[in-house]
Parts: structure tokens; sequence; C-alpha cells
């Protein structure tokens, strides 16, 4: 990713809390020459220093042919919004968008039903626990037919994280009053995306 020195960001602890914020990702793999890319909620988690991403696809998805052979992809997206040139001080300026995206690399590794049922379980028990902590109880109490069905009819995958890429462009290369026209002018937009750069900026411009 293109990342101009400004609006680069290396701290693993705030891509890690973005990544967990923004958590339903774009995976993007190589499969016999060609690109795929898969949609999907990931879990994120970091143990002895290591950023780790698990989820599962679709077993009639082929995406995940591809994994255990090269590197993947997988992108993190944030707020974003258009910024007119209007806002800045000097009139002969050029229109721009300001958002925050993450990108991870490493090599996802399948996990199968039929190879590790319990790493299986354990990975979409996690998932439940995240995204729908109060369904935990109603999954336990169903069918051992219905679940195994269920993990059955998924791969999960987890990526050791090679490499992280934070970009933040929030205006940080302009004048310390046009970011703050841009962030007032975001967070008091209707669209709450642009809000969310307001308070990205804002956070940026206080801490």
């Amino acid at each position: 990713m293109y990342i101009p020195k400004p609006y680069r960001e290396d701290d693993t602890a705030t891509l890690v809390e973005f990544m967990r914020a923004n958590s339903f990702a774009t995976l993007v793999s190589t499969l016999d020459g060609q690109l795929w890319a898969s949609h999907v909620p990931l879990v994120v988690a970091v143990q002895d220093g290591v950023v780790t991403l698990s989820g599962h696809l679709a077993k009639p998805n082929p995406h995940w042919h591809g994994f255990d052979a090269a590197e993947s992809l997988v992108i993190f997206s944030g707020p974003h919004a258009y910024v007119s040139p209007s806002l800045y001080e000097k009139r002969e300026s050029v229109p721009t968008w300001n958002y925050i995206a993450v990108h991870a690399y490493g090599v996802p590794r399948a996990v199968r039903y039929d190879q590790a049922p319990e790493r299986v379980q354990a990975m979409l028990e996690g998932m439940i626990d995240q995204y729908d902590a109060a369904y935990q109880a109603q999954w336990q109490s169903l069918s051992d037919k219905f679940r195994h069905g269920m993990m059955s009819g998924v791969v999960g995958f987890e990526i050791a994280v090679t490499r992280l890429e934070g970009k933040y462009k929030l205006s940080q290369n302009r004048s310390e009053a046009d970011q703050q026209h841009v962030a007032h002018a975001m967070l008091h937009s209707v669209d709450p995306a642009a809000q969310g750069v307001g308070e990205a900026m804002q956070q940026r411009q206080q801490g």
C-alpha cells in the first residue's frame, strides 16, 4: 500500500484496536493464478507479540483451496469521506479523500473439521463470543447433529500476521487551521462515515 510518511501508522496496538473495531474484512488470495476475494468477519488476537486472524469460509467457496501455499492480504477499512478544497485556507487546492485502512499479510492455514474438529469448534465459539455472545447458550443446546453439520460445512483458517501496514490519511499534510476546518466539517456532517473521520481527526489532533 502506498503510504506517504505523514499518514503512516506503525504502532501495533493502534492497528490491532482498529482491526478489532472494523473486523469485517476483505481477504485476498491467489488461486490458480487468479486473485480471489472474500468478505469475512474475523477474530483478531495477539499472543506473545504475534497478531493472528481467524475466520472461516463456506466449504463450497473455492477460495480456501489457495490457502497454505502463498501469502494473502487482509484489508481492514474504516471511516472515509470526501474533503472539499473549499475547506482549506488556500483557494488553489485540490479535492481529496480522507480515510483509514490497515493491511495485514500472512499465509492462511486451512483448518478442516474432518481433520481438526476441536479447533474448528473452538474457532466458531470464539467468533460467537465476539459477535453474538448471547447466542452461546443456544449454540451449546443445539443437537450434536446440527452443530456437526454446520461445522462440516465450513473451512476455518488462521493467519499469523507477518506484516502490518497502517494508513491514517487525515489531512496531516495540511496546516493546523486546515485540519481543524476539515475536522469541524466532518463532525457536523449528516454522513456517519464522515462523522467517523471527524472523530478520528479530532482524536489525532488532541493526542
